[in-house]
Order: C-alpha cells, then sequence, then structure tokens
C-alpha cells in the first residue's frame, strides 16, 4: 500500500526541508505563572513569530510552552482560549505554514485551536504507545485522535508525531522502526519527529540514520536541541528541523528569539541541504 506522505507534508511545506520556527507562548490564563496581562503574552509571541520570520524560518509552530507544570492530556478552557486568541494573532503576521502544540499532549485542544485559526499542522508528543513522562504515564488516543479530525473537517492538518518523545520514557520497550512504522501505517500520523532526551538535545545522529532508514516514504523532522553548531550536519540527513532553542540568546528560554541567532541557524541548514542534494 502507498501513504502519501511526502506529498501531503510538500503540500504544506512547499516542498522544502523546512525549518520550524518555535514562538514559545508566554504563560496563558490558568497556567501558575501566568502574569495576568494577556496582551502582554500577545505582543511577544507576535514579536518572535516576526523574528522568526525576518530570520528566514519556513513555518512556525506556536506552543505553550511557559505553562508548567503541565496537564498530561486535558487542559482547563481559559487556557484554550487564550491560546487560540494568541494563535491568531500570530496568524494575522505572516503567510507562513503555522502550527500548534499544547502541551503535555492535549491534542484535543491542539486540533480545536489549529481548526479555528486555520493553521495547517499539530505536534503531538504522544500518538501510539504509552510513555512514562514527567506528567505520569500518557497513554495512546490515536484513535481518538482521527475521529476528531474526521468530527471538525479537520483531515487536512497535519499531525506531526514525536517518536520517543522527550523529558519522557516509553512504558514497554519495542523496536524504534516498528514504532515508527505503526504511527505512520496504524496510528494516523503524517510525519515522524525525532527528539533528544530534553529540550536543549538534539538526537543522535545513529538514531536519525536508523529511523531515517526504516521509513524511507515519510519525512523525519528534528524535534530538539537545534543550533547553529548541529545544523549543517543534521541537515544532510533530516527532512526538517524544529527550532526554538537554538533561538534563545544564552540558551535562555525566557528570552526573546534572536533573529541574528534564527538567521545563521537557516544558513547552515540550507548548505546541508545542498550537500544533501548532491
Amino acid at each position: 500500500m502507498s501513504y502519501p506522505y511526502l506529498d501531503r507534508f510538500n503540500g504544506v511545506f512547499g516542498g522544502k526541508a523546512p525549518v520550524i520556527g518555535m514562538v514559545h507562548m508566554y504563560a496563558l490564563p490558568g497556567a501558575p505563572a501566568f502574569s495576568g496581562d494577556l496582551n502582554d503574552v500577545i505582543d511577544r509571541a507576535v514579536q518572535d513569530a516576526n523574528t522568526l520570520a525576518e530570520g528566514g524560518v519556513d513555518a512556525l509552530l506556536v506552543e505553550n510552552f511557559h505553562d508548567y507544570p503541565f496537564y498530561p492530556v486535558t487542559i482547563e478552557p481559559e487556557t484554550v482560549a487564550a491560546a487560540a486568541v494568541v494563535a491568531r494573532e500570530v496568524r494575522r503576521q505572516t503567510e507562513l505554514p503555522i502550527g500548534i502544540n499544547i502541551l503535555r499532549n492535549s491534542w484535543k485542544a491542539s486540533l480545536g485551536i489549529a481548526a479555528a485559526v486555520d493553521a495547517q499542522f499539530i505536534r503531538l508528543n504522544i500518538l501510539t504507545d504509552a510513555s512514562v513522562t514527567d506528567q505520569g504515564i500518557i497513554n495512546s488516543e490515536a484513535h481518538l485522535v482521527a475521529r476528531y479530525k474526521k468530527h471538525i473537517g479537520g483531515e487536512h492538518i497535519l499531525t506531526l508525531a514525536d517518536l520517543l518523545t522527550k523529558h519522557a520514557r516509553p512504558l514497554v520497550e519495542r523496536p524504534v522502526p516498528v514504532i515508527a512504522a505503526d504511527m505512520l501505517h496504524r496510528g494516523g500520523a503524517d510525519a515522524i519527529i525525532l527528539a533528544g532526551d530534553d529540550t536543549s538535545m538534539p538526537p543522535s545522529l545513529d538514531r536519525l540514520r536508523q529511523v531515517k532508514d526504516a521509513i524511507a516514504d515519510a519525512p523525519i523532522i528534528l524535534g530538539s536541541g537545534m543550533t547553529a553548531k548541529h545544523a549543517a550536519t543534521y541537515a544532510e540527513v533530516a527532512d526538517g528541523a524544529v527550532f526554538g532553542y537554538g533561538s534563545k540568546p544564552n540558551a535562555d528560554m525566557d528570552l526573546p528569539a534572536s533573529g541574528e541567532m534564527t538567521r545563521e541557524f537557516v544558513q547552515l541548514w540550507r548548505s546541508g541541504q545542498v550537500k544533501k542534494a548532491a
């Protein structure tokens, strides 16, 4: 059976190996760290979105990064509503593809917001299998994700799903290529995200090559730890990169994204892609 993963992916990202810039929303209503000023959250998100776009990224991913400690799956309505407002303002700033990720694994909120703001994709940290996370054990709800997409008319929204999500371990070990194949062929993923152990760490090149060799018909996207130091080397293997950690001066996730650091990463990423194509 043929699966049109690359066609769907290229339809959103224009045939590129995209650099997906992270818009880390500051704490939203309902989160312990919320400042009380949603307009400030909006302004900071828009600032980062513009900085990343001007730096040359190919897409943006809006995430509630500062809402820790995170709900495992379902978050409260005030947070969903606020995230939608912020994402809508980001959407108005750019013609770039937009994605949504509501942590820790709030897939229904991510899809609902994506549908409301006309976003093209979501990131989902746990799609299949079960993982032991800092929020406890989170189980697969791939069956519900697929049906909810159908219910809201969101089948065009891509699911970029994490394989061995960061800050977690599988509840039961299975061969990584088997997990990846199940995510795509049985779980409804449109692309695989491969991350390291935490936000600051990239996956190993050996693991990336292992997954890429096993899954030749679907995009493999880097999901963590991307900096200028890693850009060119990883670009020779991967089909895209989520870029957030490497945009922050001094690796301080509370700071705004740096345009200079973004431009440097994008340039090096493109050079690696040229070598890959040669």
